[in-house]
């Protein structure tokens, strides 16, 4: 049987039910936010210090929003800047405070912060951290579902207990949407005590334009001062819905890539006041803030001073409301910004893709303003789509928190709309430049939720990095030069690697145009796997040749690690080969995969794992041009930086990316399971304490991690790959994820466990998954997990969607559209409701994980807020 529902009632119908819940829809409307958002994971206030979870667009830059309340990490002026606050530490950053009065009683005010942490209290000079001085709530915690950040403060002192929700809408599908440069703050306030009150909020922060914490100058302290605002200027603007300031500079250089405007506004509502002031007191010994603090803390409203007197002239937007007993109200401010001179890794400048659609920030609230109700409905939407599907919490929490990735500054779009991303990012800078194929491999989330922007990665890198012969440099320079852009390193496993991700983006999309416009490339891509001296010079399927790799280091002679992405592009292009008819590459694809998984099995397997048998060339004029980076190449005779027999965490990777994509087995099944099993056995640490690690530590003291690799049948080199001892989460989710498709659930959930309680908000923050810097991409292979227990996969080539058999709610996303599919089982077989809570998907079969099926006779589309009923019977 099958059933296709529309929510499209008949008006007759739809009035008669509206009549019915008006009292419940008037009800509805009055609901806090955070009544409606479903919580995934709660900080007491022992697990604050460290939590930095971003507000902002993708491409756009971003504000966090941390534990107590603070706004840190201020990173919306096109680069980096970890700890930096727009002032020197301790000084009046931009922060909220709140007035209190009740009737016949002394106001109260405080800043909306929870209490500084016993680690902040020494400092050479009583100031460890910005708003040291004011007064603060004594009890905080937090939770979050990402997008959506929940600040929950309060105090016996105050009559008033506080919810503060700080986010930006997030929709799976709508890159435009989810890319708005836009921080949404609510505080919710609850009146708690037996009498009326008066409630005012105020936004303050200072013009910092031209200060993005890049240049500084020092006192004789030795403080870091900023430097670059020069005498902006704050103008306060009202429209019909909402009013504000507006900040903006005439005097910083308009090409500086820290130049631009930002607007704080709030919206026009009945029975609310709205003050302001659009600059303080000379901000001299504190002068600036103990003038503002005067003047809102006498009656929570603001008297507008005369003119503005520092370069970064302080802006303050006071909501003042009445709550009766009991009562709660939402005080909402929006943070805005535009900041188009982005020039990334190039000289040039790149600019910005949101800041074409925009003018100035005061235009982002005008333009979206109308908008901002759905999209917040539409992220609830998803993140209770989400929370209500049937994945263990801590598969839930690995992959939506490190979505916060997309909106770091780790990732933005050049103007034309085209995705780039550094691999993570230091305090002040990006970190390793070029969109590095190699990292960008093991990451899902951003063709499975944002599928056009996966596209645009693979036309830089087909289109742009890779020359005519095939040589794709595995990081993209900027500007864009058509077959001109890569540097002039091939890495194996990047470049096999891109080979996947296109059938991948094809796949989900079905854009039959993207695969036909590129198909010459990608073959050219496979190809030069094949030329003299080249990484299988001789077609065997096996790649001999000298290998850069994600290690950053040349392997010498096979090795898993190549080999299995070698071999799952192989796969990819005799599928793409096939589909296009393209008969002699199929064949060709086909046969070398056949004779390279037999002679892996057969020659890498040590009965345990696979290991690397070192083959080195006669001499460097053997190596083709373009494969070595010089890294373990000095002394190609016996070269350093050599996995040898060790037993690497991602071995398996290429086989993660087949299960993935639905590939089949790259190599013997019951080698993959016991492969897994051994990394289990020989690489994980059950603690740190007695690890020795000459690198970088990402898991110390009684920490649980696995090791990138280990030598239990010794020969180990003498001076192995560069990370061997370390600890990395994006090489974890691969090897976890992997044991959960061979059935080793209990030991796949341990790991990614063991990954988060690393990243608990107290010694970690739990949205920055680091490796070789800050929000790492290679740590969005933890989305893979949620592909995994839901046995998704859909192609809109054939026009197919597949799940697993094991009863549940599922959320599923293919990029461009997402829903819920609820599997039952029933006594004639199964029951399955696939509903699209999001764009539209076009159906010939569905398929359940045990071959159960069913084929239409004609190809259904089911449209937005529609869902699908089928029963297959045994």
């Amino acid at each position: 049987m099958t059933k296709i529902n529309s929510a499209k009632p008949i008006l007759i119908t739809f009035i008669f039910f509206m009549m019915l819940i008006m009292p419940n829809f008037i009800n509805a409307q009055n609901e806090l936010l955070s009544e409606k958002i479903m919580i995934l994971k709660k900080y007491d206030s022992n697990h604050l210090h460290r939590i930095a979870m971003p507000i902002g667009g993708i491409g756009t830059g971003t504000v966090s929003l941390g534990g107590i309340g603070e706004f840190r990490d201020w990173e919306i002026m096109n680069i980096p800047g970890k700890n930096y606050s727009t002032v020197t530490t301790g000084n009046d950053a931009p922060f909220f405070a709140i007035y209190t009065k009740k009737r016949n009683e002394a106001p109260i005010s405080k800043a909306l912060l929870g209490p500084i942490n016993h680690a902040d209290y020494q400092h050479y000079e009583g100031r460890s951290v910005d708003h040291h001085g004011l007064p603060r709530f004594r009890n905080a915690s937090f939770e979050s579902t990402y997008p959506f950040g929940i600040v929950n403060l309060s105090d016996t002192k105050m009559p008033v207990k506080i919810k503060m929700i700080g986010y930006n809408p997030f929709i799976p599908g709508n890159a435009d949407a989810s890319g708005i440069p836009i921080a949404i703050i609510k505080y919710e306030v609850e009146n708690i005590s037996n009498t009326e009150i008066d409630v005012s909020i105020s936004g303050n922060i200072r013009n910092f334009i031209g200060k993005d914490g890049s240049e500084h100058t020092s006192d004789w302290k030795g403080d870091y001062i900023p430097i670059g605002a020069k005498k902006n200027k704050n103008e306060y603007r009202s429209e019909n819905q909402f009013s504000g300031i507006y900040m903006y500079s005439d005097e910083v250089n308009k090409t500086s890539p820290a130049w631009g405007t930002m607007a704080l506004t709030t919206p026009n509502e009945k029975n609310t006041k709205i003050s302001y002031r659009t600059s303080s007191a000379q901000n001299e010994w504190g002068n600036g803030l103990l003038d503002f603090w005067d003047d809102f803390s006498k009656d929570g409203e603001l008297t507008e001073k005369e003119k503005l007197i520092d370069d970064d002239p302080m802006a303050s937007l006071s909501v003042s409301k009445v709550l009766k007993p009991g009562e709660k109200k939402t005080f909402t401010f929006y943070f805005t910004w535009h900041y188009p001179n982005r020039f990334a890794w190039s000289n040039s400048k790149v600019g910005n893709y949101y800041t074409t659609q925009y003018p100035d920030a005061w235009n982002v609230i005008k333009n979206k303003f109308d908008e901002l109700p759905r999209l917040t409905q539409k992220t609830l939407d998803f993140v209770n789509s989400f929370m209500g599907s049937t994945y263990p919490e801590t598969i839930k929490e690995a992959a939506l928190f490190n979505l916060s990735t997309l909106r770091s500054q780790t990732v933005f779009r050049i103007e034309d709309g085209k995705m780039f991303g550094w691999e993570g990012i230091m305090d002040r800078f990006g970190s390793c430049k070029g969109s590095c194929t190699h990292v960008w491999n093991y990451e899902q989330a951003t063709p499975f939720l944002f599928n056009d922007l996966a596209k645009t990665m693979r036309e830089v890198e087909f289109a742009y990095a890779m020359k005519e012969n095939g040589h794709m440099g595995f990081r993209a320079n900027l500007p864009l030069i058509p077959s001109g852009s890569g540097i002039n390193v091939a890495a194996a496993d990047g470049q096999m690697g891109t080979i996947m991700k296109f059938y991948r983006e094809w796949q989900l999309s079905g854009d039959d145009v993207f695969l036909k416009k590129h198909w010459s490339q990608v073959k050219t891509a496979l190809s030069f796997a094949w030329v003299e001296n080249g990484w299988d010079a001789n077609q065997d399927g096996v790649m001999e040749g000298v290998q850069h790799n994600t290690m950053d280091v040349e392997y010498f002679g096979p090795n898993p690690q190549m080999q299995l992405w070698y071999l799952g592009a192989l796969r990819a292009a005799e599928e793409m080969a096939t589909y296009l008819k393209d008969t002699t590459f199929a064949k060709k694809s086909r046969k070398l995969f056949e004779m390279g998984s037999k002679w892996t099995d057969e020659n890498l397997f040590n009965g345990e794992y696979y290991i690397q048998k070192i083959e080195v060339p006669v001499n460097k004029s053997k190596i083709a041009k373009g494969l070595m980076a010089g890294m373990g190449s000095k002394n190609i005779e016996n070269p350093d930086y050599q996995l040898a027999t060790g037993c690497l965490v991602d071995q398996l990777v290429g086989q993660y990316m087949s299960h993935i994509l639905g590939l089949g087995y790259l190599v013997k099944k019951e080698n993959i399971k016991t492969t897994l099993q051994s990394i289990l056995k020989y690489n994980k640490n059950e603690s740190m304490f007695e690890h020795f690690n000459n690198m970088r530590s990402f898991a110390m003291g009684d920490e649980k991690g696995l090791l990138m690799a280990s030598w239990p049948k010794g020969g180990r080199p003498l001076i192995p790959f560069p990370y061997w001892s370390e600890v990395m989460t994006g090489f974890e989710y691969t090897a976890a994820i992997g044991m959960l498709y061979e059935g080793m659930n209990e030991e796949g959930l341990d790991v990614i466990g063991n990954i988060r309680n690393r990243y608990d908000g107290q010694k970690r923050n739990p949205f920055d998954e680091a490796e070789c810097g800050h929000h790492y991409a290679r740590a969005m292979a933890s989305w893979a997990a949620i592909i995994q227990q839901s046995g998704f996969q859909y192609s809109a080539v054939e026009k197919t969607i597949k799940f697993t058999n094991k009863a549940g709610n599922y959320f599923w996303s293919n990029g461009s559209a997402w829903g819920i599919c609820e599997i039952s089982e029933s006594k004639k077989g199964y029951q399955v409701n696939l509903s699209v809570k999001y764009g539209s998907i076009e159906l010939k079969k569905f398929v359940l994980e045990n071959q159960k099926m069913k084929t239409f006779k004609k190809a259904i589309i089911l449209k937005e807020n529609e869902n699908l009923t089928i029963e297959l019977v045994n």
